[in-house]
């Protein structure tokens, strides 16, 4: 009875959907209260009068927070595969790391030259270039209703988003300029991580953690080297000895993303990098439908249209999106 028992749990802990729903969750709870954090350490206003100053350390930022996550993932590593062995090759981990970091920086310099909806909706396309990039470069081959569950989300998330009011008036006269070549650039580095991702999944059998440690330690020296030679530490340092209050957020905000961060490197080991930039996608659709909601802002129909075709694009690929399992040659 007991083995039974053992084994009941052991498979009900396995199970896909199970393990689908809790990286879903994982994601979005962890994920929602960072945006919270961060837009409270980035916009909030610190000391009073002619004195009053703004956060403007975003890559020192960046770097505690992949400190934090690598600890974390060692940590992990440390309690629950200390036995594991991890054969992946180092460079592959540097790529990946490179064009991590390169996506996050384009897509905040962005926020310079276009508006934010600009850059959410840009962002939002992010399974597009995973997908184009895994068939060009790994072969992969996903069956037609996954073509159709991605371009209904990105659509749905587009519609939700569009105010040709705003767009028109923040927009300028521009077609596609540097903001737009900035978000094209983060889209194809943010392909070229899920690539090398899948690469890493489909030739060594990464875990989770090891992924996610060796990613933000070669984060962590980047970055580290580049704080350094611009100075921003040192300032970053000083204004944290003027407010040291903002250190409980900056804690709080890397152990959301570090917790963040496990969900979703438990998403691209188990399901996928595509899986995993349609969770995120989605993500930010309910974190913006949630604000809605919340503060009683009226919705259009052409919002309700995008709500209805994301709906419809994850039931569509719950039931027929199921990547098939490839054979080994």
């Amino acid at each position: 009875m007991a083995a039974g028992k053992g084994t009941g749990k052991a498979s009900l802990l396995q199970n896909e959907r199970i393990r689908f729903i809790v990286c879903f969750l994982g994601v979005f709870i962890c994920y929602f209260y960072y945006g919270i954090l961060q837009e409270t350490i980035t916009r909030g206003d610190y000391g009073q009068g002619e004195k009053k100053e703004k956060f403007r350390y975003a890559t020192t930022l960046v770097f505690i927070q992949c400190i934090i996550n690598a600890v974390f993932a060692r940590i992990l590593i440390q309690f629950f595969e200390g036995s594991k062995q991890d054969h992946t090759k180092s460079w592959l981990y540097a790529l990946c790391s490179l064009s991590y970091l390169g996506a996050m920086v384009s897509s905040n310099s962005a926020l310079q030259y276009v508006n934010y909806p600009t850059q959410v909706l840009g962002k939002s396309c992010k399974p597009i270039p995973v997908m184009i990039l895994g068939v060009t470069i790994l072969r992969k081959k996903y069956p037609m209703a996954k073509y159709l569950c991605v371009l209904l989300i990105v659509s749905g998330v587009a519609l939700f988003l569009y105010k040709p009011n705003k767009a028109s008036s923040a927009g300028g006269d521009h077609v596609f300029g540097f903001g737009e070549m900035l978000l094209l650039l983060s889209l194809t580095l943010d392909g070229l991580t899920g690539v090398s991702q899948d690469h890493m999944r489909a030739r060594f059998q990464t875990g989770a953690n090891h992924m996610m440690l060796n990613v933000n330690l070669w984060s962590t020296l980047v970055l580290g080297l580049l704080v350094l030679w611009t100075g921003e530490v040192w300032d970053f340092l000083s204004f944290t000895d003027r407010h040291p209050g903002i250190f409980y957020n900056i804690m709080l905000f890397g152990l959301t993303s570090a917790l963040g961060q496990t969900f979703i490197f438990m998403t691209v080991v188990y399901f996928g990098p595509l899986t995993c930039s349609i969770i995120t996608t989605t993500r930010k659709f309910f974190t913006i439908l949630g604000s809605v909601l919340l503060f009683g802002n009226v919705m259009s129909g052409m919002q309700w249209v995008g709500t209805i075709l994301v709906f419809l694009g994850l039931g569509l690929d719950a039931k027929f999106g199921k990547v098939p399992k490839k054979t080994t040659h």
